[in-house]
């Protein structure tokens, strides 16, 4: 079903939607707002009193008047000047978001904008138009300048556009569809600049990606409990309510419907003398709990941002003023997708430590390195080295970003939010998250057929009957990387999910009803195969 933007009540479900393909609409309810803050400026225009960005430089050079004849020069001159980003172009789902966004930004009739520019935005979204945006060049303040004058300048036929795998000119690609180049009136350029919809988008990608990584991770932490023979008393619910932590109930109540009517489960309750598990066992309710509340805090400072207006100077209708501040300025943004970077880190490194504790027979009870026949194979020895990698690396991507900055514009915008940097981590970040919640599949299911004729739980059996049909049991050493890729894939479309048919925590809304935001989702598409792997930074 197509997306229809209400400015300013876009539900954080929907804006999942535009990332996932969705035709998307602008809810025409908005024009009379568009068009009076248009006029607004129309105003401004006509009586010459100086106002920053509709008939002043920019930055630095506010102070230098410019005359009526040179007012569209000046925004079309702010565009091609800003367009000056560098390095591998972002995925084109991200690029699509970026747009609706500007696009339910600008909606809200604060920016001056014509309802006639709007709609060739809108029109562009319609006909799948996607600029080829550079993924470096934004500090996240005085909004993501580059990034979206990157976007404006392929609109007006500077630049290139992404079409059918392939990468076009501007002009040829607007051409090819019947459409002129983008002509900008007076405070057009600056407001389709000025803003954080490149780090929303990119933060917002992170955060579904990762939401499918973690309820995948609660699958295979599950089959990795049953595995190792581990006990679910950790998730007993009275655990949970003594210290009150809402995510940390939800997960564990989530491990115990995944392990309910286990066979090996019932096995410990008799034949296993050991009194506590390792940490990566007994603390998955505690660890993987709070990264969930983490993720639904971001969530809620992106619904927020995604649904507010942050380009600047602002023009209030009500009283024909026009104010500059500083809502361009992604701190919110930064600090979410901080946040974000820190939950994916710790699925990972809680997921690593299990494969770890698998592929050690000492502590598992299981074959060395889950192989029948250890020493003449090596078995999982090296994908827990690989699993091992990613988590580092994740460590190391996962320094916060919000705590740097650097000033810029002879230090007019003297403080940064490296909002961008921050969010634009997050989609390998995530990768590489479920990469190893890979890996920790086919280790723990290899683990499960050791424990024969016992089965698992009807959950996460169906969940090994889902991996057995791509990737059959290690039973002498193979060519390992078609095996993990064929794990991830399950992980990052989220079909390893929907196989246990259980309820799973979601990042949602926090006001949506419970039942609503429990159910599991579709995990956003890999990255395009027309982007080179780097363009997922």
């Amino acid at each position: 079903m197509p997306v229809s933007l209400r400015p300013g009540s876009v539900p954080l479900s929907a804006w999942r939607e535009v990332y996932l393909g969705a035709e998307v609409r602008l809810d025409e309810g908005c024009r009379e707002a568009v068009d009076a803050s248009a006029a607004v400026i129309g105003g401004i225009v006509r009586k010459g009193n100086p106002v920053y960005g509709v008939n002043t430089g920019f930055g630095k050079l506010a102070s230098v008047r410019i005359d009526r004849a040179d007012l569209e020069t000046l925004q079309r001159n702010i565009v091609l000047s800003h367009a000056a980003g560098v390095g591998e172009p972002i995925d084109p789902a991200v690029t699509r978001l970026m747009m609706a966004l500007k696009v339910a930004s600008l909606a809200q009739g604060a920016s001056g904008i014509r309802w006639s520019t709007l709609s060739y935005l809108t029109r562009c979204l319609e006909t799948g138009i996607l600029p080829v945006i550079p993924g470096q060049g934004s500090v996240g303040a005085s909004g993501d300048l580059a990034p979206l004058a990157h976007m404006v300048a392929a609109l007006m036929g500077s630049g290139s556009f992404w079409r059918e795998g392939a990468v076009v000119p501007a002009d040829a690609g607007l051409a090819a569809l019947g459409l002129p180049p983008l002509g900008l009136g007076a405070k057009e350029g600056l407001a389709l600049l000025n803003g954080t919809q490149f780090s929303t988008a990119l933060a917002l990608a992170g955060l579904f990606r990762a939401e499918g990584v973690l309820q995948a991770s609660l699958v295979t932490g599950a089959l990795t409990t049953d595995a190792a023979r581990g006990s679910d008393t950790p998730f007993d619910a009275r655990i949970q309510a003594l210290r009150g932590h809402r995510g940390q109930a939800e997960i564990a109540a989530a491990l115990r419907e995944l392990m309910r009517g286990s066979e090996i489960r019932a096995s410990h309750l008799t034949g296993d003398d050991r009194v506590q598990d390792p940490y990566c066992l007994r603390c998955q309710p505690q660890v993987m709990g709070a990264c969930l509340d983490l993720l639904r805090q971001a969530a809620v400072t992106l619904a927020t941002e995604a649904n507010g207006v942050s380009d600047n100077p602002l023009v209030l209708v009500d009283t024909a003023e026009v104010l500059s501040g500083g809502n361009f300025h992604a701190e919110p943004v930064a600090f979410a997708a901080d946040m974000i970077a820190m939950a994916l880190c710790e699925i990972g490194s809680l997921a690593e430590r299990r494969i770890a504790m698998l592929v050690d027979p000492v502590l598992s009870g299981l074959p060395a390195f889950l192989t029948p026949r250890p020493g003449l194979n090596s078995g999982f020895m090296i994908p827990q080295v690989t699993a091992a990698a990613l988590v580092s690396e994740n460590k190391q991507r996962a320094y916060p970003a919000s705590v740097d900055s650097i000033p810029t514009s002879a230090n007019q915008e003297d403080h940064v939010s490296m909002a961008a940097h921050g969010a634009r981590r997050l989609l390998p970040m995530a990768e590489n998250a479920a990469q190893v919640v890979a890996i920790e599949l086919l280790a723990a299911a290899q683990g499960c057929e050791f424990r024969r004729p016992l089965a698992s739980s009807p959950a996460l059996e169906a969940a090994l009957s889902r991996l057995r049909e791509a990737v059959p049991p290690l039973v002498e050493d193979r060519f390992f990387a078609p095996d993990i890729a064929a794990a991830a894939e399950l992980v990052r479309s989220g079909e390893l999910a929907r196989a246990v048919a259980c309820r799973l925590p979601a990042v949602d809304d926090p006001n949506l009803p419970e039942a609503e935001r429990l159910q599991p989702r579709s995990a956003p598409p890999p990255p395009s195969p027309a982007v080179p792997p780097k363009s997922l930074a």
